[in-house]
């Protein structure tokens, strides 16, 4: 292998580093002006978008020990969207801008890998349709406060009832 290709090969195991997933996307319709807008979308979720060449992608897969793609999915122009910690928000980001009305239709979701699962375009948008990271934590820090209000609730409700009967028994004395 020559030293250039090389280089791009490992340049491509270190995108694939760089988290625990890897979605392909089909881009040969997209403007240079809707990848700015997407590479900024995915840049606030910490993800970085690369336009890697299908064989080399290939390459660096099997270097990382990564399941392979099928052939169509690594097929025509792919890129990689890789990076950020929350798979579900990059997805989401993915699908809202492929759905997007002023851009219909010209990025593809391909496929995608997960903790070394392959993914589907469909798993990629039911991915897409969890919460994020950051809701899941809201909801469970909110459940966790319920549980915490409803048990202090339950422990003043005997000190309360004794204090109402002393307040009572006080009345009827007077």
């Amino acid at each position: 292998m020559r030293e250039e290709k090389k280089y791009l090969v490992s340049e491509a195991a270190a995108y694939l580093g760089k988290s625990n997933y890897v979605f392909l996307a089909g881009f040969d319709r997209l403007t240079v002006a809707d990848v700015a807008v997407l590479r900024k979308r995915l840049r606030e979720k910490g993800a970085e978008y690369h336009v890697v060449k299908n064989s080399l992608l290939r390459l660096a897969m099997r270097e990382k020990s990564l399941p392979e793609f099928a052939d169509e999915a690594l097929s025509g122009a792919t890129a990689i969207v890789v990076g950020g910690d929350d798979p579900s928000a990059i997805a989401k980001v993915l699908h809202e801008f492929s759905r997007d009305k002023e851009r219909e239709d010209r990025l593809s979701m391909k496929s995608g890998a997960l903790d070394g699962r392959l993914l589907s375009a469909k798993d990629m948008i039911e991915l897409s349709k969890l919460p994020t990271l950051s809701e899941l934590r809201a909801r469970l820090l909110s459940l966790m406060e319920a549980a915490a209000k409803n048990f202090l609730f339950v422990c003043n409700a005997v000190p309360q009832g004794f204090l109402r009967v002393l307040v009572a028994h006080a009345e009827k004395s007077q």
